[in-house]
């Protein structure tokens, strides 16, 4: 494979993330990620098996991505990927930017880690409020 078929299998990948987290398909995002993936966010970083709750407390709306810068490394990869979520009922945005590991699967390239970085209007970059997401819901 050709590392321009490695671009376009990560590129797919990621948009696959972004259409099924805009139709609220969490199997689908789960399908994104290595077994042992992770996504950071609020301060803390949550294991695949407490994502479902996580997009089950987050807003709903559209996930805007775009083309991400992609490092490879072998069977591995890092890289980072813009992002505007709009918000479905009020139209308010969330900009920022994910910054990943990847991982050559034998079903393809996977999501290892993916960790979120908000923008904020003060100019400011971080990873959220630690108590937007309450783990003791679920």
């Amino acid at each position: 494979m050709s590392a321009t078929d490695d671009l376009i299998e990560i590129q797919q990948l990621l948009a696959r993330y972004a259409v099924a987290m805009t139709r609220g398909d969490v199997d689908r995002v789960l399908g994104v990620f290595t077994p042992d993936g992770s996504y950071s966010a609020f301060g803390d970083t949550y294991p695949l098996d407490e994502f479902p709750a996580l997009i089950d407390a987050a807003p709903k709306g559209l996930f805007l991505v775009g083309t991400p810068e992609v490092e490879l490394a072998g069977d591995t990869a890092t890289g980072t990927q813009p992002l505007c979520f709009v918000e479905h009922s009020e139209h308010r945005m969330r900009i920022g930017y994910y910054d990943d590991t990847y991982a050559r699967t034998p079903e393809g390239w996977r999501l290892r880690t993916r960790a979120m970085t908000f923008i904020r209007r003060s100019g400011a970059h971080d990873s959220g409020r630690p108590h937007a997401f309450d783990r003791t819901r679920s």
